[in-house]
């Protein structure tokens, strides 16, 4: 699937947009949706649940990671949050149904792989005795850094039903990898592989980033020869998000070494080039897989999902965020567990949810969002589904949006009938940009440099 694009063109859409993880975005969240309705939400709600743990520990920092991360080589921080993260999922019991099936589980970072084996193992037990109703096809994932990967830790996992691991590996050129802050050799990924395939891991996911410094499309290409070396099952591609203003670590780049937006869009098309090539379809707007992988059937029938976990199979299911920062979503709300460490302690010490601020979708959010998500995860929007599932006329409804995807149409990226929003292979590299159009939200950002990371 080889597309050549006007590279010059397209640097031109870039721009600050959000990566819609979430609708609304993060900069909505405050402390204007209360504690006590957060609790109403969990006491009520019925939909299968989705679980994420937070471990927020790493050893040193990666300068180009965004996530919420704490730097220790105290071993007594990380056993001290464990026995708060139970005290968590105890208080969390008080207010759910705990007989709600759990169909998805995912253990992110910071560096999960940095705990030790056996206190993994006590977050896991802990965790299904409390919510002891596992689906017998449950997703159940773990974010690991090779560097800190052993045997130990995948015979934890195989214990507890782990089916999916993905590798951060982000690039193999070493000169890449001095800048980032995180050296890691190819023997260090490919032994890291080759120990979850030896323990039976059906799906193994690399991740990639690209837009780092001193990437060029040469150097990328060599990275992506390395990566499909290891036949991952899936892989993640992403954009870099530059954001100094947020993040300090980023602040100790050279900017005139982060390629271009032109070097970037070469570097992505190249990707999807030599991954179809290679026998993976793409999903969404970052992930590969291969054809028999659950994601792309999902693709085919219109039904792949988007949450804070990436893309998914399971939709409908309410996510409950556990940890320091972590976020949780119903079908009504988002709600984010706080920053600081001492003020997730007290919280918890009180009896209370670390709950600090989140955000209750209005019923245009509920339909801007649904339009959104289906967009971002399966390139099109089927008018008809969302008129009835609404009660809205959608030429009105979204006149303006409309209105606004007209250059996307004129260019050749976008069609538009009365049955279908369908973006093409081609526009699929703007997807952020063409959802941007049904973001009621974003008229407040226009000027504003320091919203959201660059879409190209």
């Amino acid at each position: 699937m080889n597309r050549t694009i006007d590279l010059e063109k397209f640097s031109r859409y870039s721009r600050p947009g959000p990566r819609y993880t979430s609708y609304p975005t993060a900069l909505e969240f405050s402390g204007d949706f209360p504690y006590e309705r957060y609790v109403e939400y969990l006491e009520t709600g019925r939909s299968p649940l989705s679980i994420y743990v937070h471990l927020p520990f790493c050893r040193s920092a990666c300068y180009f990671c965004g996530c919420n991360v704490v730097f220790t080589s105290k071993e007594e921080k990380l056993s001290e949050y464990a026995r708060y993260l139970k005290r968590e999922i105890d208080i969390l019991a008080r207010h759910i149904d705990t007989d709600r099936e759990v169909i998805q589980f995912h253990f992110g970072g910071g560096t999960p792989t940095y705990y030790k084996a056996f206190e993994l193992d006590a977050i896991m037990s802990h965790l299904k005795k409390t919510f002891p109703r596992w689906s017998e096809d449950a997703e159940i994932s773990v974010e690991i850094d090779p560097r800190f990967f052993n045997e130990d830790h995948m015979k934890v996992f195989r214990e507890h039903g782990f089916n999916r691991v993905s590798f951060g590996v982000q690039d193999f050129d070493p000169k890449v990898q001095e800048e980032i802050h995180r050296h890691q050799p190819y023997e260090t990924t490919k032994a890291a592989v080759d120990l979850a395939r030896k323990y039976g891991i059906e799906s193994v996911n690399t991740d990639l980033i690209y837009g780092l410094p001193y990437q060029t499309l040469e150097s990328f290409r060599r990275t992506l020869e390395l990566a499909r070396s290891l036949d991952p099952d899936r892989l993640a591609v992403f954009n870099y998000a530059h954001v100094p203003w947020l993040k300090k670590t980023m602040r100790k780049f050279d900017e005139t070494t982060i390629p271009a937006p032109e070097v970037k869009l070469a570097i992505l098309q190249h990707t999807i080039g030599y991954l179809t090539s290679e026998g993976y379809e793409m999903i969404g707007m970052d992930h590969f897989a291969k054809p028999e992988d659950e994601l792309f059937a999902a693709i085919e029938k219109g039904e792949l999902h988007r949450n804070f976990q990436g893309y998914t199979t399971k939709g409908g299911a309410n996510l409950i965020g556990i940890g320091l920062t972590s976020i949780g979503e119903g079908e009504r709300y988002y709600a984010q567990n706080t920053k600081k460490m001492a003020e997730y302690e007290a919280a918890i010490d009180a009896g209370r949810l670390p709950y600090e601020r989140g955000v209750e979708l209005s019923d245009d959010d509920v339909i801007r969002k649904s339009v959104i998500m289906e967009l971002m995860a399966n390139f099109s929007i089927d008018i008809p589904r969302v008129e009835r599932e609404f009660g809205i006329d959608f030429g009105d409804y979204f006149a303006d949006a409309l209105k606004k995807l007209q250059e996307f149409v004129d260019a050749d990226l976008v069609e538009i009938t009365k049955e279908r929003i369908r973006v093409n292979l081609t526009g699929t590299l703007l997807i952020r940009n063409i959802a941007m159009p049904f973001d009621a939200y974003m008229n407040k950002y226009e000027g504003n440099k320091k919203s959201f990371s660059k879409t190209v």
